[in-house]
């Protein structure tokens, strides 16, 4: 009798590489609403300058979709207590959205509702959330404001650009199947931080200070951005990491070339890309047309040179 393979199995392999296959290339063409709470502004600046692509595991891919999922059983829930839920906006039949910075910041909402038991008459953001045990168990102890910080700054800004006074955070345990229901109220200072915060990221020449210098700090541990922002890992080549391109009213401007390249061109780069200093774990000693020098960390010498026809790697 042929053995058996032991898990996990070729099968259960192909599920989740099918997953991972569709995930993209871990950019995101803006700075999102669910990230600005994050504690950190240079992983926040070096997401927003596509540093490091965001990749995830097959299972954890799947766990997201898990996430998703759950909104059409949770928006069936709200209905059934007489609610309104509106998925999409009735004006675009697409999702609710907001943006803000010329087009650099934004979201979109998983819905609004109106015709709360709580409160009839006034429209809410909605926003779904599922949880582990113990994370549901700190949110059903501290509430949303506390425990999930960034799902609060998330539904500040929503409600600030939307012109909304409330949000109903909905959260279900992923174990239990129990539900945990909040409204929070706008809170119009916090939400115009946040949007200074969002702008002063978006329009930064160089990466704010980092939230700790110890590489074994918890928050900088478990970041993407851990080998470029400590290790002297390499950035991602891409135009938003070149010293040439800066971010303008409605997407990115190239000096080097004097034309705003789209979202696609902005993922491949030219050969002309030159690396924003601050990215390279060196420092530069001299510079030219399309070249610049440095002396690194260790003490070698490396060239960032595109006058040839392929980028030079850090």
């Amino acid at each position: 009798m042929v053995e058996l393979p032991k898990p996990p199995t070729p099968t259960l392999s192909a599920i989740y590489a099918a997953f991972e296959a569709r995930q993209g290339d871990g950019f995101r063409d803006h700075l999102g609403a669910s990230l600005i709470g994050k504690s950190c502004a240079r992983a926040l600046w070096y997401d927003f300058r596509w540093v490091t692509p965001t990749r995830h595991t097959g299972r954890i891919l799947r766990l997201f979709e898990t996430g998703q999922l759950e909104e059409a059983r949770l928006v069936r829930d709200l209905r059934a207590t007489g609610a309104t839920v509106l998925e999409v906006d009735p004006e675009t039949g697409r999702q609710f959205r907001v943006e803000a910075h010329g087009g650099h910041f934004g979201g979109s909402l998983d819905g609004v509702v109106v015709g709360l038991i709580e409160a009839p008459k006034t429209w809410h953001v909605v926003e779904f959330k599922t949880h582990s045990a113990k994370s549901f168990a700190t949110l059903v102890a501290k509430g949303v404001v506390v425990a999930k910080p960034q799902h609060a700054a998330q539904m500040q800004i929503y409600m600030q650009l939307l012109g909304l006074t409330r949000a109903l955070y909905v959260a279900v345990c992923k174990d239990t199947d129990a539900l945990h229901i909040e409204r929070i109220e706008v809170d119009h200072e916090m939400a115009a931080r946040l949007l200074e915060k969002a702008g002063r990221i978006i329009f930064a020449e160089h990466p704010p200070e980092r939230i700790s210098q110890d590489p074994a700090w918890f928050e900088c541990r478990f970041c993407d951005h851990h080998a470029v922002c400590h290790g002297g890992g390499a950035a991602a080549v891409t135009c938003r990491s070149c010293l040439h391109s800066t971010p303008v009213e409605g997407g990115w401007r190239c000096a080097r070339h004097g034309h705003m390249p789209n979202s696609s061109d902005q993922r491949i780069a030219c050969s002309k890309h030159l690396f924003i200093p601050d990215l390279v774990p060196g420092e530069v000693v001299d510079a030219g047309d399309d070249i610049v020098m440095y002396r690194m960390r260790d003490g070698s010498a490396w060239t960032n040179d595109a006058r040839e026809e392929e980028v030079a790697a850090c």
